[in-house]
């Protein structure tokens, strides 16, 4: 006999209440679930009671008014303690439940603080020291599933038929090919500019470059894009390369999409792992820019690009997600950081984008992320030893709620030089520690 499905009691069925309850009840804790606005339809199914009426034999959860609003405005998150854990929007009437895990699990995941008013760092981003979770010390914990697993350790005692879904942690590599060579890759013109700079400015990349183009000698950042490719591989680890296809400015520094090599190393990856598109810098808030580049992955490819990561991680919301959603993209992978680690949206899992202007729920899955080298080694200055020390951290919390770890690596930090080479091991330490 299937099992009867937990009954939220609720004021009104509204869309915020019913995204945040697909993802707890449905998606993390495998449950079935119904919103109730009439007692009457309640039965004997297990009841959480989120209304400010009483309900005898239910769990209760007082509910906050930012389920049942339809604008984006300051709220009152009333951030406070329970249970050892850090909460939003907490309440002490006598509630099963001293805080709204709903209404804060909402405000984290649709990530609501990115739509208010902020002052945006250089590159007009949301930095991590605006939120909510940075400004009171939990940016390094997957708050939002400590605390639906909590609130699974309560309902099973209140209503022991309850069998919830064990959720089993994985990792994801993600790599973005920002540059994908050092010399191979350049037009006439552009190897002519840069040979002349390597003579004038006394670099030793002369004599590198023109053995790189007579094929005698590797491509050092190709090079580090096969010892990617290769421990992928070897370890059968889950991987996702983005490919930039847009046309160069100073923010970008990709070959031409025509570029025969170039190609080659696209499709050669396209058919070994799942991979997309790493819009432009431009590409990240202008949607003809992003289709154009949607267009010239598919035509190079021959598939439909269903993947992306944003250059430097520049979005806005919501029109970025719009943007991917009008051109076809299914999944993005650009929820996190770009200068502290630790978990954006509060979660160590994937989740569907909720639109708060339009208060819809859409079909396009984000992928957040921990870790990025570049993060480490180059905004925060960390060693090697220092990075291994936040990787194994953010693998614990993601294991701990049976999560997932997403880290993202650039074949520029991983070459083959003794500069790099401490971080090539960094990365295999990575492979291994994520696979324990």
């Amino acid at each position: 006999m299937e099992a009867r499905p937990v009954k939220i009691f609720s004021s009104a069925d509204t869309s915020r209440l019913r995204f945040i309850t697909e993802l707890i009840f449905g998606e993390m804790l495998g449950l079935n679930w119904e919103i109730v606005t009439d007692r009457r339809r309640l039965g004997k199914s297990p009841v959480v009671n989120y209304s400010g009426k009483k309900l005898s034999g239910s769990f209760t959860v007082r509910p906050s008014p930012i389920l049942f609003e339809e604008n984006v405005h300051v709220q009152e998150l009333n951030i406070s303690e329970w249970n050892g854990l850090p909460v939003l929007f907490h309440s002490d009437g006598g509630e099963d439940l001293s805080f709204d895990v709903f209404a804060a699990s909402f405000y984290l995941v649709s990530r609501y603080e990115e739509y208010l008013v902020f002052e945006p760092d250089v590159y007009g981003r949301f930095s991590s020291s605006r939120s909510v979770a940075y400004k009171h010390g939990f940016l390094g914990k997957p708050v939002v599933d400590l605390w639906v697993k909590e609130l699974a350790r309560m309902l099973v005692r209140r209503f022991p038929s309850l069998a919830f879904r064990k959720n089993v942690f994985n990792a994801l590599v993600t790599i973005d090919a920002d540059e994908p060579f050092a010399f191979l890759g350049k037009d006439l013109i552009g190897n002519l500019g840069g040979f002349l700079h390597d003579l004038t400015s006394g670099s030793k990349n002369a004599g590198r470059r023109l053995d790189c183009l007579k094929g005698s000698l590797k491509d050092p950042y190709y090079e580090a894009f096969e010892f990617i490719l290769q421990e992928c591989v070897q370890r059968n680890i889950s991987a996702r390369f983005f490919f930039p296809v847009g046309n160069q400015t100073d923010f970008d520094k990709n070959p031409s999409w025509k570029n025969r090599q170039y190609r080659e190393m696209i499709n050669r990856t396209f058919e070994i792992f799942t991979s997309g598109l790493h819009p432009s810098f431009r590409a990240g808030i202008e949607l003809r820019s992003l289709r154009a580049e949607a267009g010239r992955l598919t035509a190079i490819t021959g598939k439909a690009c269903l993947l992306s990561r944003f250059h430097y991680l520049r979005f806005r919301m919501p029109s970025s997600f719009r943007n991917l959603m009008d051109t076809g993209v299914k999944e993005d992978h650009s929820m996190g950081y770009s200068d502290e680690p630790g978990f954006r949206a509060g979660i160590a899992r994937s989740f569907r984008f909720f639109d708060i202007l339009r208060n819809a729920v859409t079909d396009l899955r984000i992928f957040p992320f921990q870790v990025m080298d570049v993060m480490m080694k180059d905004n925060k200055k960390l060693t090697p030893e220092a990075s291994a020390m936040v990787i194994s951290e953010m693998i614990s919390q993601a294991k701990n709620v049976g999560g997932q770890f997403v880290s993202v690596w650039h074949n520029t930090s991983l070459l083959d030089t003794n500069e790099c080479r401490e971080w090539r091991e960094l990365f295999k330490f990575t492979l291994d520690e994520q696979a324990l």
